[in-house]
């Protein structure tokens, strides 16, 4: 077992990121088929991205329908606006899983 040292991350280190911000970035949103999903991701969507526009976003049902994917492309335009987006969607009680 190799014990590393326990590294201290730095603001730049927390911001430094492969994408070239801004940007626009495809969320790909997981959810069981039900009633009021497509609205609660879309409300969730625009409190970071308040130009993303509801007819942008793309649905796919499952071979069964039983589940939906939803993908919304948002203008990322920091990796803490992203980062947030992200929390907050898999923070849903509707949302099963987030691309």
């Amino acid at each position: 077992m190799i014990n590393l040292p326990e590294k201290n991350l730095t603001t730049k280190e927390l911001t430094d990121s492969l994408i070239e911000y801004p940007c626009d970035f495809p969320l790909k949103i997981f959810g069981k088929q039900q009633a009021g999903f497509a609205q609660a991701v879309l409300e969730v969507v625009t409190k970071h991205d308040p130009d993303f526009l509801a007819a942008s976003m793309e649905m796919r049902a499952s071979k069964t329908a039983r589940y939906v994917s939803l993908t919304c492309t948002i203008r990322a335009t920091s990796r803490v606006q992203l980062d947030a987006t992200y929390q907050d969607l898999c923070d849903h009680p509707m949302v099963v899983m987030v691309l």
